[in-house]
């Protein structure tokens, strides 16, 4: 029997949401997202997308729009990314503790999390499927694997077989390297505007073909560990003006952060220090070689 994707409704706790991502790869949380961010969303983003280039290969796809940089173009992105059952979960599955050795005693320290990659995906007609794959392709991780990525879809459309709904594999988060995906076990992930897919970084997936006559949009944010290099250079996609206007919160998850137990660090110290103006000051960071 083919599989189904579980649906959650969007007062789904954090619990409920990592259970179900630990078992299937993958989930949607229907009306997750409230019409006035939707709205805004559309304002900010859609003007920019019209005037977009189409993809220029079989993986970006043909007939498909890419609009990244989105933390640049719209204060809305926070809204997504701080979604507590995306967020929550990301750092459930993600802030997993390893131990370590430090001073003779052995310690626990877990990664924190890191926005990686940040699109608006516009699938048009006569765009064909794209490739299943795993995202963390990416960082090229080798299965079985720790989970390290968490991977987020608004539907900022509605989302059907037709028009290019995400195909999604559940459970394939568990195949091994050497095990393809079954093309015939994928499902569209259709949802209604303001829904949500959520996804591991090990689950199959790909977007559909669109067989329509009009286009369906997507935003996506990907969490990783704080321990890996983004897949988008936020420091690039995003000026550092426009940083400076986020919460604290989403300051940290851009990257201005050190990772445990010192990852990442500008002159050993704390580089959230760079969006203060304040100078760095000995001992802000523990740790350093000598």
């Amino acid at each position: 029997m083919k599989p189904t994707l579980t649906r959650l409704s969007p007062s789904a706790s954090v619990d409920e949401v990592c259970e179900v991502l630990e078992r299937d790869g993958g989930l949607i949380i229907e009306n997750l997202v409230d019409e006035a961010t939707l709205k805004g969303l559309w304002e900010d983003l859609g003007p920019a997308l019209d005037d977009w280039d189409y993809g220029d290969n079989d993986f970006a796809g043909h007939r498909t729009k890419r609009l990244s940089s989105l933390f640049a173009r719209t204060r809305h992105a926070a809204t997504i990314a701080l979604l507590p059952q995306f967020l929550g979960a990301a750092r459930r599955l993600i802030q997993r503790p390893v131990p370590v050795w430090m001073g003779g005693q052995r310690v626990e320290l877990a990664p924190n999390v890191q926005i990686s990659a940040t699109q608006v995906i516009q699938i048009w007609p006569d765009e064909g499927a794209q490739w299943l794959h795993r995202d963390d392709m990416s960082h090229l991780r080798t299965y079985p694997s720790p989970i390290s990525r968490v991977q987020l879809m608004l539907a900022m459309s509605d989302f059907t077989t037709e028009n290019g709904a995400t195909l999604v594999v559940p459970g394939s988060h568990t195949l091994g390297d050497e095990e393809p995906p079954a093309k015939d076990q994928a499902v569209p992930a259709e949802m209604t505007a303001g829904s949500c897919l959520i996804w591991l970084g090990g689950t199959y997936h790909g977007g559909g073909p669109n067989r329509s006559d009009g286009p369906r949009t997507g935003l996506t944010i990907s969490m990783i560990a704080g321990n890996m290099r983004q897949e988008e250079n936020q420091f690039l996609a995003v000026p550092v003006e426009k940083v400076r206007a986020y919460p604290e919160e989403v300051q940290r998850l851009l990257g201005y952060d050190t990772c445990p137990p010192f990852l990442g660090w500008y002159e050993s110290a704390d580089p959230h220090l760079v969006l203060q103006d304040k100078p760095a000051a000995a001992g802000d960071v523990t740790g350093g070689e000598r």
